[in-house]
């Protein structure tokens, strides 16, 4: 089953959180994942499930390096029991600029990295659930003490599911042995993309997957330009154009750009933004490269474009909350029909 879900925008803060969770969980979305951008991932996803009680809530992506595993299982832990399961940790590493400048934290080899963060987690659950001593030593990350005062015990709810936002081979590969699931880039969306990268990449580290994990989730975190009608579907379809134009002035997003054909663009964006010259970048990406990474649809047409899209492809993907609460009700009606065309889809 297609399973659709909301995201925040980057610049949500706790103050909005609630409301906007409760909107979405209304709206009949199966879940919603918060930012750790401008603020904070674990705060944010704590406020959206008190704030609901039906809907999974992930972060997607919380910067792992620059906290400490013991840190962020403890409060995982606490969401997840709070919740009775709703809660989701998805990890990024950020780049290193980021981590050693904004954050004055300790850069690591990203799937390496990850893979101890990954182990750390799993080890420090464990132990929570079991109050087995906590034994983990790895190259980066060794942790070896957890007395009983502050072991926080067993939850009555499974153990947080672990997802990684993932670009490059490595990171995929990780995914398949060890993450619960992947957070695809928007930019890593389009059908050949997933078919062609993703699927093989993510496959390649199946042979090493602990059998007791089940098969890992593909989540597409999709753009897309929806609304009631051709006028505010058309003003989407242009703000994501400005937005892709500068995801892909980034050398690290190129790949799917390269993949059909279209390196030259992103060397011709890159430039635009060393010159300053951002009014011009949206001119280079024209319709035929949107529409490759776009989602485009009107909400009656929207279920046939989705399912014919992603399912059978993905296990999830997202879909963009309406900007104006009065189309809420034409979205949800888009939502059960996505739902219902994928079960049809599905026999």
């Amino acid at each position: 089953m297609l399973e659709i879900f909301a995201s925040t925008p980057e610049n949500m803060g706790l103050g909005d959180i609630g409301d906007f969770a409760r909107r979405v969980e209304a709206m009949g979305y199966d879940g919603l994942f918060v930012s750790d951008a401008v603020h904070d991932g674990l705060l944010l996803a704590g406020q959206a499930l008190a704030a609901t009680s039906k809907i999974k809530v992930g972060t997607s992506v919380l910067i792992a390096f620059p906290r400490s595993p013991m840190n962020v299982a403890l409060a995982s832990w606490d969401l997840q029991g709070m919740s009775g399961g709703r809660f989701e940790l998805g990890l990024g590493t950020q780049i290193k600029q980021n981590v050693e400048e904004r954050y004055s934290a300790r850069w690591l080899p990203p799937a390496a990295g990850m893979r101890e963060y990954l182990g750390s987690l799993r080890a420090i659950f464990h132990s929570f659930r079991t109050g087995e001593p906590l034994n983990y030593v790895g190259e980066h990350y060794q942790f070896t003490r957890l007395q009983p005062f502050f072991n926080p015990g067993p939850i009555d709810a499974p153990d947080v599911p672990l997802m990684i936002g993932a670009v490059g081979p490595l990171m995929l590969k990780l995914v398949g042995s060890t993450a619960d699931g992947v957070h695809t880039h928007p930019t890593n969306t389009s059908v050949r993309y997933l078919k062609e990268v993703i699927e093989p990449s993510v496959a390649a580290g199946l042979p090493d997957r602990d059998p007791k994990l089940k098969p890992p989730m593909i989540v597409a975190s999709q753009f897309v330009a929806t609304g009631p009608d051709a006028e505010t579907v058309s003003k989407e379809r242009e703000r994501f154009r400005d937005m892709f134009a500068f995801l892909f002035s980034t050398p690290a997003y190129r790949a799917s750009l390269e993949l059909f054909g279209w390196g030259e663009v992103g060397e011709q964006l890159q430039q635009l933004t060393r010159e300053k010259r951002w009014d011009e970048m949206p001119n280079i990406f024209t319709d035929e490269i949107l529409d490759t990474f776009l989602v485009t649809a009107d909400y009656d047409s929207l279920p046939e474009t989705m399912v014919k899209r992603f399912n059978g492809l993905v296990d999830r993907v997202t879909l963009t909350v309406p900007n104006d609460p009065a189309n809420d009700a034409g979205c949800a009606r888009a939502i059960a029909a996505i739902r219902a065309a994928a079960k049809r889809a599905d026999g």
